[in-house]
């Protein structure tokens, strides 16, 4: 993991990233602008147990072109949930939360993952694990407002507004963050490599 000290606040944006594109950076470089990070991680995960493994390029290849991509010294690229032997985000961030204590962490994701969030091992353990900094995505700004996550946890939702405040609340707490989108995806960028 990338050494923190304490009470600083660090985004974890955890992904395939397979390939990562400028689409990912956006979302990176929106959540440190938006929410006052101090780091944010850019996990590259072994792989997503909901996803097909089968075109998934081998880990160090995909952190390699994640190092290349994502040049802002506040973006850490790393891959040690490859050491902890799982790829569940529960599990990886209760693991994140015990070693870094006094670190008020963020988890980052694209709005796009909402529609299947319910979907993921222990999804209302994540969410109340901490707080949440949900990314808008192309074609996903009102598909969010129906996703089970948001429905569920509607109370817990704050305003964008205070978004630079999100790191310092208890979970659950969650925001939706607009700004500008990339319409760049990984699958449409694999489909057009092997096309």
């Amino acid at each position: 993991m990338p050494h923190v000290e304490s009470g600083m606040a660090v985004g974890l944006f955890g992904g395939s990233f397979n390939p990562p594109h400028d689409g990912h950076v956006l979302v990176a470089e929106t959540a440190l602008r938006k929410l006052g990070l101090d780091q944010l991680w850019w996990m590259v995960t072994p792989g997503n147990p909901l996803k097909d493994r089968n075109n998934l390029a081998p880990l160090a290849e995909r952190i390699a072109m994640s190092e290349k991509i994502a040049r802002n010294p506040r973006i850490k690229v790393t891959g040690f949930e490859q050491a902890l032997g799982q790829s569940y985000t529960a599990r990886t961030l209760e693991f994140v939360r015990e070693r870094n204590r006094g670190v008020r962490f963020v988890w980052v994701m694209g709005a796009d993952n909402l529609r299947s969030f319910h979907r993921w091992q222990d999804w209302r353990r994540i969410v109340g694990t901490f707080p949440i900094a949900v990314i808008d995505r192309p074609g996903s700004t009102l598909a969010y407002l129906s996703s089970r996550m948001a429905r569920t946890f509607s109370r817990a939702r704050i305003d964008e507004d205070d978004a630079p405040t999100l790191a310092s609340r208890p979970a659950p707490a969650w925001t939706f963050i607009h700004g500008p989108r990339s319409s760049l995806s990984s699958t449409a960028l694999r489909s057009a490599k092997s096309g």
